[in-house]
């Protein structure tokens, strides 16, 4: 069966993908979005996401153009600091080794706020991330890690009003259609083969943007490019990325690129189910590390928790902990840090265990080796500075000394009962290997050229994280290529349009 043609297919139906169709629809291309995904779980890694964008910003002004509703008190009591794009440059290169494309690196970092604006204008509301980037300290919050907004209701939130966006233009968008192939012709990109309910289908177009996620949800392409261990890791996002638009482009001659063995992973519930659950989607966090310690079943610690702010560490210490023995680990807090827990660490579903002294907590830490805990304890404690000051809003330099694996920052003592540990394992996100694109996001073949009319966005790009990520850099990542991607394939459409005319 072959259906209608248009002038762009976007495959896939998270961020990267609405930011694509509704681009080009707005350069006047008729558009059909492909949504691997029944209505109710689409969306892609976006919908399981805090709503974060990381963006240039210099201070409160440039925040309410954002958030226009910010009040005068809330100002007042917030110190939003400032990102300047060579803050943003600098945190690209430090938290990527500086392996990151650096022309990629550029396009995301000039477009950032514009793009921002760009996104409010289809519809989609920003509010400051309090909470998860600021603390109150003596009743002022100050942002730290480079990340101040986030779309009103999250992830979830942010898919909303980008499908209701899609609707209100008018584009199409096709629901349970697995793209498995791309048709090739003489003058370039013809179309996509589909499987819609087991039969296969031909839908014609002149460009395609591929914008469905990396391999992070196949085990197989897993355990083959990340290595041994990994097809034991839980899923955090859509169990729909599986590596397709990837192989798609392969297959004709796409370029790979990026670090095809690392991916975004992070400190996760240890019994979590298999795949993500959008309906409850950051249940299964566990980012409070920072503010306690983490050990292994040998009951020592493995990793420097305070070495930076959370944004700039959790998503490579999930690889950290599937390392260690029978890969999983527990977090433990005492009641000075608390209050300091984010509100998941509360939620139904945690393995958590409390104990009114260290010992009583050791017996009841699955696992672990009780008395090596205890030690462990005993000699982080004695290493405390404990005449450095503890601020959570900055680097406080509160560490320890002397240990094998020091804390860098607030480092407070295991001191105060009940007791609280938390165990962890290893949440894959999204994967860093994928397609190499240019700074207009055509995709590369083999010799730097151009595939005429593919265009990629979104996780599957390659060349932008390698061991590391700055959190909240995907999205903005997915609206700036996506963008792009849309914009440049309905010109790319308009010139084949008019040389078959």
């Amino acid at each position: 069966m072959e259906n209608a043609s248009f002038d762009v297919i976007v495959v896939g139906g998270g961020n990267a993908a609405l930011c694509a169709a509704l681009s080009a629809r707005e350069q006047g291309a008729a558009v059909l979005v492909l949504e691997r995904a029944p209505v109710e779980k689409r969306g892609g890694n976006s919908a399981f996401t805090g709503g974060g964008f990381r963006m240039v910003h210099h201070g409160a002004a440039d925040i309410r153009n954002i958030v226009p509703d910010l009040t005068d008190e809330e100002i007042a009591r917030t110190d939003f600091g400032q990102y300047t794009a060579e803050d943003y440059l600098d945190d690209l290169g430090r938290i990527t080794q500086y392996y990151i494309d650096p022309d990629l690196a550029e396009t995301i970092v000039r477009n950032s706020t514009d793009t921002v604006h760009w996104v409010r204008g289809r519809g989609v509301r920003f509010v400051p991330n309090y909470g998860r980037q600021a603390f109150n300290v003596n009743g002022r919050f100050r942002f730290f890690g480079g990340v101040v907004i986030c779309a009103n209701g999250g992830g979830r939130g942010l898919m909303e009003q980008l499908y209701k966006a899609t609707e209100k233009h008018g584009i199409a968008v096709r629901y349970g259609a697995q793209a498995k192939a791309l048709l090739r012709g003489p003058a370039g990109i013809e179309g996509v083969r589909i499987l819609v309910n087991g039969v296969e289908e031909v839908i014609r177009s002149r460009a395609v943007v591929l914008a469905c996620g990396g391999f992070e949800a196949n085990r197989e392409m897993r355990t083959r490019y990340l290595g041994p261990g990994w097809d034991m890791a839980k899923v955090r996002g859509t169990r729909y990325n599986t590596g397709d638009g990837i192989n798609m482009a392969l297959e004709i001659g796409a370029q790979s690129y990026g670090q095809w063995s690392g991916c975004h992973s992070v400190a996760w519930e240890r019994y979590a189910p298999d795949f993500g659950e959008v309906e409850l989607p950051h249940s299964s966090y566990r980012h409070s590390y920072p503010f306690g310690i983490m050990v292994n079943a040998d009951g020592g610690r493995f990793v420097d928790e305070g070495a930076d702010f959370r944004n700039y560490t959790y998503a490579k210490y999930g690889r950290v902990v599937l390392q260690q023995p029978g890969s999983f680990a527990w977090q433990v807090f005492d009641q000075q840090v608390k209050h300091l827990l984010r509100e998941e660490y509360k939620l139904r579903g945690a393995t958590k265990v409390q104990g009114n002294t260290l010992e009583e907590l050791a017996d009841r830490m699955q696992d672990v080796h009780p008395r090596q805990f205890i030690e462990t304890v005993r000699e982080y404690n004695a290493a405390v500075k404990r005449d450095v000051p503890f601020d959570p809003n900055v680097r406080d330099g509160r560490g320890t000394a002397g240990l094998a694996v020091n804390k860098t920052n607030w480092a407070n003592t295991l001191e105060v009962p009940p007791f609280e540990a938390y165990s962890v394992g290893c949440g894959i996100t999204f994967t860093f290997g994928g397609l190499k694109i240019d700074t207009a996001t055509h995709v590369l073949d083999v010799e730097d050229r151009p595939i005429p009319g593919l265009y990629a966005a979104g996780e599957l790009v390659g060349g932008l994280f390698y061991f590391n990520y700055p959190g909240s850099t995907g999205l903005m990542a997915g609206s700036v290529f996506g963008c792009i991607a849309g914009r440049e394939g309905a010109r790319h459409a308009r010139g084949a349009q008019s040389a078959a005319a």
